[in-house]
């Protein structure tokens, strides 16, 4: 294998992962910085109060993305990896 054949699929590989775990990464943010400040509004600090919203949040949109994220995955494995094993 050369060099930028192996470089360019490591290449495309990163962005798929960043497209995939984009959705995630956001919601995770947003819901970080809204209940953080409503902990610093309010002077409640409870650890449940940060953790159960964003996981609750994260699991949801997991589960409407998931297609998107099979998908992507599916067209880079069988669009970029299995032609370059079948090739040699």
């Amino acid at each position: 294998m050369q060099e930028a054949v192996l470089f360019d699929m490591l290449r495309q590989a990163l962005m798929i992962s960043v497209r995939i775990s984009a959705p995630l990464l956001f919601v995770a943010l947003v819901a970080g910085v809204i209940i953080g400040l409503f902990q610093a509004l309010t002077s409640v600090q409870e650890m449940t109060l940060t953790f159960v919203p964003k996981i609750g949040l994260m699991l949801i949109v997991f589960w409407v993305s998931m297609s998107f994220m099979t998908t992507a995955l599916a067209d880079f494995y069988t669009g970029q990896i299995i032609p370059l094993i079948a090739g040699g």
